[in-house]
């Protein structure tokens, strides 16, 4: 079973708004990332009265999620779905369609990394597929196979930042039409004998930005989150809160942008009166991305990457029309 990351600083920053209240009688705490549920197990044992809806757009997960949090009974319900459809998922679980408190734990999952026929990782054999959601979408092997060349670099560039993605994608559409890439170990041989033998020696596994890149484009990861941060902000009541752990500076970035932009008033410079509708609609509860401490990197290797934002929800951003 997994260990999930930043376990006790996502409870301190959650809690607050999961406590009970006139207002909210059994506060809800959407897990926009369900995964294997490690995070939602320790909301729903710490906080009695909290409702735990879980997105996953991961059927496997989805089922191994709902055996491990059964015992908590119609306190866990979990919903097939992209962490963008968040309001839909509240809509049609929820009363008021709205929520106390969101968490997202971005990227890929360590049962996903771990099931090697899930083709996420490039250090075991498995088919080359790598959707989150097995029942919709092109694989990685498919979108190595159909794209151009051209996309495919601009993929390895943007989502992968790998500099030698032109020496890459010129093996690998070399190739195509006699031997396609249609598994990991095959792209990951192709990886490290496309690159300098300089470079192969620095910065971990030689293929570890290609996987990534390719993994987010077959998922359109940075689109559905870039959507799915204003719409949990949106989704929050006045007094919640959203917390949102990044593995890669993409994520974070589209993050930090997000929360920047809800933290920072709208009143045009010269203006001595600030309108309701220009006033921020968060605080900002972290001070930049918050890391995982040096104890917990060594036993927890996966968060050793993370970066960690956090925002309390102040006003309705969507009152401006009012």
């Amino acid at each position: 079973m997994h260990v999930p990351v930043l376990a006790e600083r996502c409870i301190e920053l959650l809690g607050p708004a999961l406590v009970p209240s006139p207002e909210h009688p059994q506060p809800v705490l959407v897990d926009a990332t369900l995964g294997l549920g490690g995070h939602s197990e320790l909301v729903l044992e710490r906080f009695d009265g909290v409702r735990v809806i879980g997105i996953d757009r991961d059927p496997a997960a989805l089922q191994l999620a709902g055996e491990r949090l059964a015992r908590f009974g119609d306190r866990f319900v979990a919903a097939h779905a992209t962490y963008d459809q968040i309001r839909d998922v509240l809509a049609e679980h929820t009363d008021h369609g709205r929520a106390q408190a969101v968490l997202m734990d971005l990227g890929v999952s360590s049962m996903q990394l771990d099931v090697a026929d899930r083709g996420f990782a490039y250090a075991q054999d498995g088919p080359l597929d790598m959707r989150m959601d097995t029942s919709t979408g092109i694989t990685a092997a498919e979108l190595l196979a159909q794209a151009s060349e051209r996309e495919l670099r601009r993929i390895l560039l943007s989502y992968g930042e790998e500099k030698f993605a032109g020496r890459i994608v010129s093996a690998i559409v070399a190739r195509r039409d006699t031997d396609p890439v249609v598994r990991t170990a095959q792209l990951a041989d192709l990886v490290r004998d496309s690159i300098p033998a300089a470079a192969r020696r620095r910065g971990g596994n030689p293929a570890k930005r290609t996987f990534q890149a390719l993994r987010i484009a077959v998922n359109a990861e940075l689109e559905v989150l870039a959507h799915a941060v204003p719409e949990a902000i949106a989704a929050v009541t006045v007094g919640g809160r959203l917390v949102v752990m990044a593995y890669q500076s993409l994520e974070d970035r589209i993050v930090k942008r997000a929360f920047a932009a809800g933290a920072t008033s709208r009143t045009p410079p010269g203006i001595p009166v600030e309108l309701p509708e220009h006033r921020p609609y968060l605080r900002l509860l972290t001070h930049g991305a918050e890391v995982a401490t040096e104890s917990e990197q060594a036993a927890n290797p996966r968060s050793t990457s993370v970066r960690l934002r956090a925002a309390e929800i102040t006003r309705d951003r969507e009152e401006k029309a009012a």
